[in-house]
């Protein structure tokens, strides 16, 4: 009652609490008002510190990863995720800047899944393809939030109930996430999720980072080590072709620090699959790590800021995306363009089209189960 009648004395008890907070153990957290989407429905913004001067923002549209802020070897902050200064960006935008991605990340072909025998049908969205959830996954909607205050850490945690046929995806579905940040300059995603009926799940977060800040130039010499072998080769759609592919000898090899605009325009059909006039990445690479957090899945660093971020999860796969489909037609945030090339993705998941593909690790969630993930962005300057 205190916070909707007496807002501005809440918000107020807040930030001081939050100083107290700081005050311990360097870490804050406040929240406040970030607009509101075009039906007139409140946008919140949560900003979590620690003493380091990281800054995470995230706010409640889409459950999403507004900007993110990182020193580099001379103790400059820059923000270095893409995205917008206001909910109408998010709203109008195509390229889910840093937004949680669900019911299902990446590619169905066809739209199309079967469960027990029966057909589910998902707007497609991408050609042929449901991509990301379809045209109103959870990156389209308002999250409830509340601060997750941990013994080490300062996070907000996020709550969707996805309605039973949404998108065309069975069960009701209540999804929780939770960005936390501590004082190791780690930032963790934390998800989880349950259903009433048997469903299929793949839930990630799709932020754009670029090392040398938003909007400052492109990510082709940005250095890229990927802990992993093998990568799951697409069609000319870009549906998986059921095989799993080792890098060696092609230009998915990152398994040593490489460059990410070295073979990014190379000879080579995937490439032209990715991006058909110049080439690029946009490809689920099958990681060795094999779901164990304690091992190191990626690892790029920016030889001029000296960032450099390395990247733990208990998904199977990482999408690495090169934002291929960025024009130069966007303004992000403070006015900047984002052009082509000018940020990677590193998206945690299952395998893209996995309920059509046998082989590839389930996505099946039943009642009864718990679906979760766990995701560490670690962050430092050298």
């Amino acid at each position: 009652m205190l916070h909707s009648r007496y807002p501005h004395y809440a918000l107020g008890l807040s930030l001081m609490i939050a100083t107290l907070t700081a005050q311990a153990n360097g870490l804050s957290s406040e929240h406040k008002a970030f607009g509101k989407t075009n039906d007139g429905t409140a946008v919140e913004q949560y900003v979590l510190r620690n003493s380091h001067g990281m800054q995470a923002t995230v706010i409640t549209y889409g459950a999403t990863l507004q900007s993110l802020a990182v020193p580099d070897k001379n103790g400059k902050l820059e923000d270095v995720v893409l995205g917008f200064d206001n909910v109408q960006g998010y709203q109008s935008g195509k390229a889910y800047f840093g937004a949680t991605i669900g019911r299902f990340g990446n590619r169905l072909a066809n739209g199309a899944f079967e469960i027990d025998g029966k057909r589910f049908q998902v707007p497609q969205n991408d050609g042929s393809n449901s991509l990301h959830g379809g045209p109103q996954g959870f990156d389209k909607h308002v999250w409830k939030a509340k601060p997750a205050k941990g013994k080490d850490s300062v996070g907000v945690t996020l709550t969707y109930l996805s309605a039973d046929g949404e998108m065309g995806f069975p069960g009701n579905l209540t999804t929780e996430v939770t960005y936390s940040l501590n004082e190791n300059n780690e930032l963790r995603i934390e998800y989880k999720a349950s259903t009433d009926k048997p469903t299929v799940l793949n839930l990630t977060n799709h932020s754009y980072f670029n090392l040398a800040g938003a909007g400052n130039g492109d990510v082709l010499q940005q250095v890229a080590t990927l802990h992993a072998s093998h990568y799951t080769p697409v069609n000319g759609k870009l549906i998986p072709t059921g095989e799993l592919a080792p890098v060696a000898g092609t230009p998915m090899d990152f398994t040593q620090p490489t460059a990410i605009g070295k073979h990014i325009k190379a000879d080579h059909p995937q490439l032209k699959f990715a991006e058909p006039k110049q080439g690029g990445f946009d490809f689920n690479w099958v990681l060795d790590a094999k779901g164990d957090l304690g091992k190191l899945a990626a690892d790029v660093s920016d030889p001029q800021s000296g960032r450099r971020l390395q990247l733990y999860t208990t998904e199977p796969g990482v999408q690495f995306y090169t934002s291929n489909f960025l024009d130069g037609s966007v303004k992000g945030k403070a006015g900047k363009t984002y052009a082509h090339w000018s940020a990677f993705t590193l998206e945690t998941q299952h395998y893209p089209d996995a309920p059509n593909q046998p082989n590839f690790p389930s996505t099946r969630l039943d009642p009864g189960k718990t679906y979760t993930q766990s995701t560490v962005l670690k962050f430092s300057a050298r």
